[in-house]
């Protein structure tokens, strides 16, 4: 919208001709019809005269030394200041392929010489009429536009904010309920066990105090196969203390990742929340019919605590993470198993290697240096590693979530996964709301959208996409250490 709007009554007309006499001749018309007119001799001039001041309207002549008129247009419409200047044509050519080729670069209309003064009046304040209702039509639409995405980004805030309320609501008090009884559970678990060794520890004297029962008791105690229940109750009351103790740590990550009563900023550990999310997510990490296990690798760097909105944030890596899931499961889906990335066992660490050959750990994340692999649960897997080492683990879908603190003083976390990758045309509309790559019913279109709210409006970061098509995605986010004054 670059109209010249400087005075409403006087258009500034540029004239183009490399005949003097025509140039005074239409400079003298269009002056006494009110317009304010400039003059150029060749197209090199027209050139530099449109970048100095940029005209309503041109008058362009075809026939011209060095640069014909055809490629002076050419190059007014080849810029981006110049292109939406409208160009007429004015020439003594006057052949229909004249015509059509002068239309084809861009001009908007068409003038054969000798000329009538009335008619060049007309065609040329038609053309300013018409390029004054383009510019009117475009800021018009530039404020429903605007209008339109502040419509849409409210309509995300209050959708974010009451699915924020809600979460909060549901988790803390999922949290508190199982809290209550998990809480007796293992507090009393310690004292049951203890009773339990006192009383095999009774059992055992009595037997060595009475070495020869009665057939009555001999008969009940073969019957309940008294030394197994004694060594296996021991057994069952350290994995009932260890089942509490997991249920506790889920408990409390739950009410870490809701912080509900937590609504203002404070300083928080990111490594923490990335891995109570983790801790939400456990369920879809974990092995299923159509695919194994999901690695997550984790390169943490060293962090200081970070100023923030803890549960917001939180939210931002469950999308996220979600979201890398989603992709890895649709890769798995359109491809077959045999055209995974295969991990080379020459890859895996020794230590890893020989902690998935002594047992499986269906929970938790097993910790390696600085990196760190989900578990792997297949029965297969173990019985393989049982017995050599082969020449691949499996297939591996995998997320890496990588951490650090940026030269701007920034924390940066990425978050990428090995799925199918995202086509370029889409990337641009990733976070806009309601745009979703996934299948009709998977996605709602919120979730990146929100993120976005979150970092860059809320956070003063930013948010990033980087992907190539069979290459994976990686999303990055970049928050300050400290949120600056507002």
């Amino acid at each position: 919208m670059h109209f010249n709007q400087t005075d409403h009554h006087k258009r500034n007309i540029l004239v183009v001709d490399d005949t003097p006499d025509n140039l005074r001749l239409l400079s003298a018309m269009l002056t006494a019809q009110g317009f304010e007119v400039r003059k150029a001799l060749n197209g090199k001039m027209a050139l530099t005269a449109c970048q100095m001041v940029l005209p309503d309207l041109i008058l362009l002549d075809i026939n011209m030394p060095e640069m014909d008129g055809y490629q002076v247009c050419q190059q007014l419409k080849a810029d981006t200041k110049t292109c939406e200047v409208p160009v007429i044509f004015i020439s003594a050519l006057d052949d229909v392929v004249d015509k059509v080729k002068a239309f084809d670069v861009g001009g908007v209309d068409y003038i054969s010489k000798p000329f009538h003064v009335a008619e060049v009046v007309s065609r040329i304040e038609n053309q300013i009429n018409l390029r004054l209702l383009q510019v009117k039509l475009q800021e018009k639409n530039f404020l429903l536009q605007q209008a339109l995405d502040n419509l849409q980004a409210s309509q995300v805030k209050q959708i974010q904010n009451e699915k924020m309320v809600a979460l909060g609501q549901l988790v803390a008090g999922l949290a508190h309920e199982i809290n209550n009884p998990i809480s007796f559970i293992y507090g009393n678990i310690q004292y049951a066990g203890q009773y339990m060794q006192d009383l095999i520890s009774l059992i055992e004297v009595y037997q060595q105090e009475y070495p020869k029962p009665t057939p009555k008791i001999q008969q009940i105690a073969k019957d309940i196969d008294l030394n197994f229940m004694m060594t296996d109750l021991q057994n069952l009351i350290g994995a009932m203390y260890r089942g509490s103790d997991r249920i506790r740590g889920i408990v409390l990550a739950l009410q870490h990742f809701s912080r509900h009563d937590e609504a203002e900023m404070k300083q928080v550990n990111i490594h923490e929340d990335i891995e109570n999310t983790l801790v939400m997510l456990q369920h879809r990490l974990r092995e299923a019919a159509d695919r194994p296990a999901i690695v997550v690798v984790k390169d943490y760097g060293n962090l200081p605590l970070v100023t923030c909105y803890a549960s917001e944030l939180n939210q931002v890596f469950m999308h996220l993470l979600n979201n890398a899931i989603d992709a890895i499961e649709e890769g798995v889906k359109n491809q077959s198993p045999s055209s995974y990335p295969l991990t080379p066992l020459g890859e895996i660490p020794d230590a890893l290697y020989q902690t998935l050959g002594v047992a499986c750990f269906p929970e938790g994340v097993h910790e390696l240096g600085n990196a760190a692999l989900s578990p792997l649960t297949s029965p297969q897997l173990l019985e393989t590693l049982e017995g050599k080492r082969p020449q691949w683990l499996l297939p591996t879908p995998q997320i890496r979530i990588h951490t650090e603190v940026t030269d701007l003083n920034m924390v940066k976390i990425a978050i990428a996964d090995n799925g199918p990758g995202i086509e370029e045309s889409l990337r641009s509309r990733l976070f806009d709301p309601f745009f979703t790559t996934k299948p009709v019913g998977k996605g709602s279109g919120l979730g990146l959208s929100i993120s976005y709210q979150i970092i860059v409006q809320k956070h003063q970061g930013n948010i990033t996409c980087t992907s190539s098509v069979n290459q994976g995605a990686e999303f990055a986010i970049e928050i300050p250490i400290e949120q600056p004054e507002r």
